[in-house]
């Protein structure tokens, strides 16, 4: 069926628009309350946020749907989105909710739901909530009517369990970090739980006043961290997004690392070490073909899926596999949590450069990647990739690729864009392919 307000990760949208308001909020509530209203006993639901200024209307709007069909809410106040899939199942709530649009600027926010296993829903249950939005929920009465709380031990619980992940005989004595929070989520847990490790801390993106949440910092704004880190002479970047599952890296000579190298680092070692399951890694269609061949020469596989790090978490549940994520810097390890973290991942890498002793840029560049080519291509209405003009194009730069690389165009599920990948051995041509596809979207749009 066709949807109105779930995308690839749950609703997102400009707060207050039309996909995402107060009153929406509220019908989210009931309807996801009513969906996870099982068995007798008393029902509990988690929200947190990030820290965008809509978050306040949002929490509020959420928190009387949610209470008015008899479920009691705790309200955790800014934390990480895997911080609200751990209380969720730490808590033993029937439900998730993150309040967050991720990387995106404050203007926009977004609701993302966990089941009580602490794992995204289902593409049936969000679907099934969808429905239910548009209809009116039974209302409970009396003391059936749920109650609310905020708690105050959820960072602490958070950063316990993220310390916890760290092999217990390895500390980060000596190591000089710059950690970029985005101005978002992780602004305390993140530079706290690095600290108390042992790091010397040089915190930026820590100073969230409602509007700056990724406003030139964090992972998808990376010049003042890679400033930052050549001008501390530090030894790594630690570069996180506004709700804090996203992390890109950044070696002592202020060079960005994306996911696929991260993933290959982690794959690799944790292959040698024996704790590899499935006998590789997933990954999206985005990944880059460099990965995939590194991967191959360390005897392990590259399984790939759709957009969308929900995706990936299915292939991962469903073929046995431990270590997942994104280009885009979301690292899904199932060891420890169950959904993207940034700082369980960078604890991963941090642990890697204590144990070797090599600096970030060797240890951290383990293949050349593939020219690779991404560009968007913005849209109103309709839908581009159904215009004949389109498809001739894409099917002229599938063929100028041939057997030699690979071609991807998909729609954002999380705004209007049209986004288009090319990648293969001669960069030229690959340029060219791109090129040519966004001209003929440009024009039928």
């Amino acid at each position: 069926m066709g949807r109105t307000y779930f995308g690839t990760d749950g609703i997102r949208g400009r707060a207050n628009g039309k996909t995402l308001n107060a009153a929406i909020a509220m019908k989210v509530g009931q309807a996801a309350g009513r969906r996870f209203l099982r068995g007798d006993h008393k029902h509990r639901v988690v929200i947190g946020k990030d820290t965008r200024l809509s978050g306040y209307m949002m929490e509020n709007a959420l928190v009387a749907g949610f209470t008015s069909v008899g479920m009691d809410v705790v309200m955790t106040g800014p934390m990480p989105t895997p911080a609200v899939a751990l209380l969720t199942r730490e808590m033993r709530a029937d439900i998730g909710v993150m309040i967050s649009a991720s990387h995106n600027l404050y203007p926009d926010n977004g609701i993302k739901l966990f089941g009580p296993d602490g794992f995204k829903l289902s593409d049936a249950d969000e679907e099934a909530i969808e429905a239910m939005m548009a209809q009116d929920q039974p209302l409970a009465e009396g003391d059936a009517i749920g109650r609310a709380r905020r708690i105050d031990d959820a960072r602490g619980r958070y950063i316990h369990a993220v310390k916890q992940s760290l092999p217990a005989d390895c500390r980060l004595d000596g190591l000089k970090i710059v950690v970029d929070c985005a101005h978002g989520a992780a602004y305390n847990v993140t530079p706290t739980a690095l600290w108390e490790l042992g790091a010397r801390v040089i915190a930026m993106g820590v100073e969230p006043n409602g509007r700056n949440i990724n406003d030139g910092v964090g992972s998808t704004a990376l010049d003042a961290i890679r400033a930052r880190v050549v001008e501390e002479e530090a030894d790594i970047g630690i570069a996180l997004d506004g709700d804090a599952d996203r992390l890109i890296v950044i070696d002592e000579k202020g060079r960005p690392v994306d996911g696929d190298q991260i993933m290959a680092l982690i794959g690799s070692r944790w292959g040698k070490d024996g704790r590899l399951r499935g006998g590789g890694v997933v990954a999206t269609v985005m990944s880059n073909l460099g990965l995939e061949r590194f991967l191959e020469g360390e005897g392990l596989e590259l399984v790939r899926t759709k957009v969308g790090d929900r995706y990936v978490l299915e292939a991962m549940k469903a073929g046995g596999y431990n270590v997942g994520g994104e280009q885009s810097g979301h690292m899904i390890l199932l060891d420890h949590a169950t959904t993207g973290d940034g700082t369980v991942a960078a604890l991963q890498v941090l642990a890697a450069l204590v144990r070797t002793g090599k600096p970030a840029s060797e240890l951290l560049h383990l293949f050349d990647p593939v020219p690779q080519v991404l560009k968007n291509v913005r849209y109103e209405d309709g839908d581009p990739l159904e215009v004949e003009s389109v498809k001739d194009a894409i099917a002229a730069g599938k063929g100028e690729l041939g057997g030699r690389g690979r071609l991807v165009i998909r729609k954002s599920g999380t705004e209007p864009v049209i986004r288009v990948m090319a990648e293969g051995d001669d960069e030229g041509q690959v340029m060219s392919v791109v090129d040519g596809i966004c001209d003929a979207v440009r024009a039928a749009v």
